[in-house]
């Protein structure tokens, strides 16, 4: 008798997210023992970006789950939607009857859907837990999906040490790397005349909001701002965490010289391959993002983290810490940055094969053993 293939459901939110989980879902789809399924919800829905619609054109939606409310923002908003969320992911998970369903990272869509698929009694797999990183109440909750979890599919061996610190069976934590390295060895710099397009700059602004007062947000964008100066540079959009209002309005207040030079998105090939020309440059990427930290360091770009966004992530040498949020801290940081060697650094994130590892253990895991779905702490 031939057993039908597992049907592996992928939960993704955001872009952010879905960058990471390409090349785990490639590798699933390459599987004849494998049946892949994306569901898009959250921030993926909201306008301008409505970025849905790269999840659709690449791998298709067997479902999609509204949850954030456009132009609402805030803590309790995020709770609101966090429960819609779940309610939504629950739905789509009787309608598709997945056998695993796999989330990454730290966000209030992952969150929504570890607690249909763990509550539900559907075994969940869950990628880069064990980082540390405050976010907003980005750690909380990335903890929380760790002890929703069954399979642990952490990014470095520190990782997998505090997963096994908070009492999760070693048996059931699986370092693989991340999935953000898989494929950086084969991106090629952005080509002249989309660099043109974008301003050639020799900055990238990409400062998302850190869960701090409005006030401390919005300061925050003019002292990066007055840091990069008359430099070329080009401007992110944050992410839609709470917070995000009082970011985009910063940004949206800045002299013309910085309006003329935003993007509200870039899709994730041509955002790697503008990292791989400034890698090559003088260039260097400012702001708190992850990518700061684990892409651009891959690549062998310079970043500048400023604030506590990434407090506790493990930092590989091409990352300098402006000491404190303001224009002289940040430029001082800028003008290290560039004093850096341009060769790809050691860092923690793995091999690049990180994808076809985790198909591997989606496959060869028995997500209906009640061993594996019974949770018991330690202590």
């Amino acid at each position: 008798m031939t057993t039908p293939p597992r049907r592996i459901l992928f939960a993704t939110g955001s872009r952010a997210d879905f960058g990471l989980l390409v090349p785990v879902i490639e590798a699933c789809r390459d599987r004849a023992d494998l049946n892949t399924l994306v569901v898009a919800a959250g921030a993926h829905l909201l306008p301008p970006a409505e970025t849905h619609r790269e999840v659709e054109a690449r791998f298709g939606l067997d479902a999609v789950v509204s949850m954030q409310k456009p132009g609402a923002t805030g803590r309790l908003t995020d709770a609101e939607a966090l429960g819609v969320g779940t309610a939504g992911f629950a739905r789509a998970c009787a309608r598709i009857r997945p056998d695993w369903v796999v989330v990454l990272g730290d966000r209030i869509e992952a969150f929504a859907a570890a607690s249909a698929a763990s509550v539900g009694g559907i075994a969940l797999a869950h990628i880069h837990g064990g980082d540390r990183a405050e976010g907003v109440a980005d750690e909380a909750m990335r903890h929380a999906i760790t002890k929703l979890a069954h399979l642990h599919l952490p990014a470095t061996i520190q990782s997998a040490q505090r997963i096994e610190q908070m009492g999760e069976p070693a048996s059931r934590v699986r370092p693989v790397g991340s999935p953000a390295a898989d494929g950086l060895d084969q991106i090629t710099p952005l080509d002249n005349s989309h660099f043109a397009e974008l301003g050639s700059p020799e900055l990238v602004v990409l400062h998302h909001p850190s869960g701090l007062d409005d006030q401390i947000e919005a300061s925050t964008v003019r002292a990066i701002a007055e840091a990069v100066g008359d430099r070329p540079h080009l401007w992110l959009a944050p992410n839609a965490d709470p917070g995000t209002d009082a970011v985009r309005a910063a940004i949206d207040a800045l002299p013309e010289h910085h309006a003329r030079t935003r993007s509200d998105h870039l899709p994730r090939p041509t955002f790697l391959a503008l990292l791989k020309r400034l890698a090559s440059s003088s260039g260097a990427l400012v702001g708190n993002s992850s990518a700061g930290l684990i892409e651009a360091a891959i690549l062998g770009l310079p970043s500048v983290n400023i604030g506590p966004r990434q407090a506790g992530r493990e930092r590989p040498p091409t990352v300098i810490d402006a000491a404190e949020p303001t224009a002289e801290a940040i430029a001082e940081a800028i003008k290290r940055s560039q004093s850096l060697g341009r060769s790809r650094p050691d860092h923690p994130y793995g091999d690049g094969r990180t994808g076809p590892r985790i198909a591997e253990l989606l496959a060869r895991t028995d997500p209906h053993d009640p061993v594996l779905l019974r949770k018991r702490n330690t202590y």
